[in-house]
C-alpha cells in the first residue's frame, strides 16, 4: 500500500493539494518533506505526536523527513487557532526551548545515517540574518493584503485585533518552505489542519519566486485532522494540564495512564492515528472493543505502544508495575522512584523521621477530620499502611513503615491515597 492510501485508510488526511500530482511525485521520487515545531515551551506535548508520527510514516515509506525547529518564528508567534496575542519570549529562552525540543525529536525520529535519515533544521539560521529590506523585497512583495486577509489564521483575528508581528507570521513560515525547497529540495510540507493557510502561502511563495527566475516549481501541502475526542473535551488535556513528552513534566506513569483512560469510542481511532500495528492486530483489537470492552485490551495496547515509543521499554514496565500495585493495593514492592511517579498528584504531608501514633498522623495529615473520626476509620478497617490494613488504635508509624526511609503510603477507604514524605 502506498503512503497516501495508508494515510487515507487511517483517516489521517484532512486536506491535500493536487492529490494525483502528489501521489505521482511520491511514487517516482524519494521526497523530502518537513513539519515545523515552534519552541513555545521547554517540551513538546502530546498534541505534537501526530505530526511527528506522520514524519515517521513517510520515513518508513522511504522518504526523507525534516523536523524544522522554529527558533526564529518562535520569537514571533503563530496566530493560528488563537484568539489573542502570544507573549513574546526572550531570545535566550527560545534558544533553550529549541535545544530541548531538538533532543526530544532525536529520540522519536531516525536521525541515523542513511539516504532517508531525518534532518533537524532551525529557521533561526536564515530568519535572524535577514534584513527588513530583504524581507520586504524578497518575500513581502509576493503577498497581497487581500490574499493574507483571506487566510483563516488572520481573518479569525481581525475583530479581536492582530498585531503586524503576528500578521507577518504567515510570510515567515512561507520563507521556511522556500528556504528548505532551495537548500534541501524539500517539496512537501505537512501540518495540522490549522496550518493550511500557512502551508498554501508557502507553496505560493515558491511558485512566484521561481517564476521570477523563469523556472517552474512544484510544491505540495498535506494536513492532518485536528484530534477530537468523543466526549467533547480537548485531546491532550487533563485535570493537571497538558500531557508533556518530558518525563519530568509528565511522568511515564502519568503518560501511560492518559492512554489507558482513553474512551472506548476513541481508542481505535488513536490506534490507527498513532501506532504502526498491522491490520490483523488492529482488527483483533476492534473485536475486543466490540465484544469485551470491560477488559480494555485495546487501551492497554495503545498505552504500551505510546509509552514505549516516547519513553522506553523500562519506563513502560515501571508504569505497568505502578498500575498493577495500585490496582491490587499491594504497595510493598514499589521503589521510591515508583512512588515519586505514581503518587505525585495525591495529597502529601511532610514530617520528620520520628515515630508517631497512627491517630495523630491521620489528623495531622488531614486524612481524618478529627481524632474521633480517626479512631472510627481505624476500627472500621478503612486505614491501610503501604497496602496493609491496620486496625490497632495504639499503632505507631515508625521506620519499618517507611519505604526507602522516605515515604509511607496511607489509604483511606478503597481509593483515597495519601503520601507521607519524611525529611
Amino acid at each position: 500500500m502506498d503512503i497516501l492510501k495508508d494515510l487515507e485508510k487511517r483517516n489521517l488526511i484532512q486536506q491535500t493539494t493536487d492529490r494525483e500530482g502528489l501521489e505521482k511525485h511520491l511514487a517516482e521520487n524519494q521526497v523530502t518533506l518537513y513539519c515545523g515545531f515552534d519552541p513555545t515551551a521547554d517540551s513538546l506535548h502530546i498534541g505534537h505526536l501526530l505530526p511527528i508520527t506522520m514524519l515517521k510514516r513517510f520515513q518508513k515509506a522511504g522518504h526523507r523527513p525534516i523536523a524544522l525547529i522554529g527558533g526564529g518564528t518562535g520569537m514571533i508567534g503563530d496566530p493560528s487557532g488563537r484568539s489573542d496575542e502570544r507573549s513574546l519570549n526572550e531570545a535566550n529562552v527560545v534558544k533553550g526551548y529549541s535545544d530541548r525540543i531538538k533532543e526530544q525529536l532525536a529520540k522519536l525520529l531516525n536521525f541515523d545515517t542513511g539516504s532517508n535519515a531525518a534532518v533537524a533544521r532551525n529557521n533561526h539560521d536564515w530568519l535572524a540574518s535577514m534584513t527588513v529590506i530583504d524581507f520586504l523585497r524578497d518575500a513581502g512583495k509576493h503577498f497581497g493584503i487581500n490574499y493574507m486577509l483571506g487566510k483563516e489564521s488572520v481573518s479569525a483575528r481581525i475583530e479581536q485585533g492582530i498585531s503586524y508581528t503576528e500578521f507577518s507570521y504567515m510570510i515567515l513560515q512561507s520563507l521556511d518552505f522556500l528556504k528548505l525547497y532551495e537548500q534541501e529540495n524539500c517539496t512537501l510540507q505537512i501540518g495540522g489542519s490549522d496550518q493550511w493557510g500557512n502551508i498554501t502561502a508557502g507553496m505560493e511563495l515558491i511558485r512566484r519566486s521561481r517564476e521570477d527566475v523563469g523556472e517552474e516549481a512544484k510544491a505540495y501541502g498535506l494536513t492532518v485532522p485536528l484530534i477530537t475526542k468523543a466526549d467533547g473535551t480537548k485531546f491532550g488535556k487533563t485535570a493537571g494540564g497538558a500531557v508533556w513528552l518530558d518525563p519530568v513534566k509528565t511522568t511515564p506513569y502519568e503518560f501511560y495512564q492518559f492512554w489507558i483512560n482513553t474512551d472506548d469510542r476513541d481508542v481505535m481511532k488513536f490506534l490507527y492515528y498513532f501506532t504502526f500495528l498491522d491490520q490483523e492486530e488492529l482488527d483483533q483489537l476492534q473485536d475486543e472493543v466490540d465484544t469485551r470492552p470491560e477488559n480494555r485490551v485495546a487501551q492497554k495496547r495503545l498505552a504500551e505502544e505510546m509509552t514505549r515509543t516516547v519513553h522506553s521499554q523500562e519506563a513502560l514496565e515501571q508504569a505497568q508495575k505502578i498500575t498493577a500495585s495500585l490496582f491490587s493495593g499491594d504497595l510493598k514492592d514499589l521503589s521510591g522512584n515508583d512512588i515519586e511517579q505514581g503518587f505525585r498528584d495525591v495529597p502529601t504531608y511532610e514530617t520528620t523521621k520520628e515515630d508517631i501514633g497512627l491517630i495523630d498522623l491521620l489528623v495531622n495529615a488531614s486524612i481524618s477530620s478529627s481524632k474521633r473520626q480517626a479512631r472510627e476509620d481505624i476500627k472500621n478497617g478503612a486505614i491501610y499502611i503501604n497496602g496493609e490494613r491496620q486496625q490497632d488504635l495504639q499503632y505507631n508509624v515508625g521506620s519499618d513503615d517507611r519505604i526507602e526511609d522516605r515515604f509511607t503510603i496511607i489509604r483511606r477507604g478503597k481509593k483515597k491515597y495519601f503520601l507521607i514524605r519524611f525529611k
